[in-house]
């Protein structure tokens, strides 16, 4: 896509790719779901879904082509999901897109102790300093991770920050799912 850095790692170009095309579609959008494919593995094994996801022989060899998956089911805990998942050897890693609220550290200690989840929630909602955030993390099978995060107030592909442990615990998650 066009504002993906071509120096970046076939990793983080398909994350920021990822992080473009949800932008396209605005916020407050439900998590999303990616299966990573080797791109010259899907036009080599599948040549006509290559041909109707616009892969045509352009690509780089180490790229990664992201397919979205279907919906994620709304009324189950997100670690739950994920602890469904088992994908096939074609797929190379996966990716997730996840919007949440944050509150930047010195907020720490205004947090009340003794708030159930739902109450921490509304809890964070309400806090004048809370961030609404899009999260992209995205893992490979052989353990490497990148993510990219997009705050609201700065929805700009240039104001996107990525690295590699940024939501270490949705990495971790993520990488779960290619366990035997």
């Amino acid at each position: 896509m066009s504002n993906t850095p071509m120096a970046a790692s076939p990793l983080t170009r398909a994350v920021l790719e990822i992080d473009e095309y949800v932008s396209g579609l605005g916020w407050d959008q439900p998590a999303r779901l990616f299966a990573l494919v080797d791109t010259a593995r899907l036009r080599a094994e599948q040549p006509s879904l290559a041909d109707r996801l616009g892969l045509g022989g352009e690509q780089e060899t180490t790229a990664l082509t992201p397919i979205e998956q279907d919906e994620i089911p709304t009324g189950k805990p997100l670690d739950e999901f994920l602890g469904t998942i088992a994908w096939p050897d074609a797929v190379a890693g996966c990716a997730l897109t996840v919007e949440r609220l944050m509150l930047p550290p010195s907020a720490e200690a205004e947090v009340p102790e003794d708030l159930d989840e739902a109450a921490l929630t509304r809890w964070v909602a309400a806090h004048p300093e809370r961030q609404e955030v899009r999260m992209t993390v995205a893992v490979l099978r052989d353990g490497a991770r990148e993510s990219a995060l997009r705050l609201r107030e700065k929805d700009s592909p240039t104001e996107v920050l990525t690295g590699s442990g940024l939501v270490p615990g949705l990495a971790e998650a993520l990488a779960a799912t290619f366990e035997e």
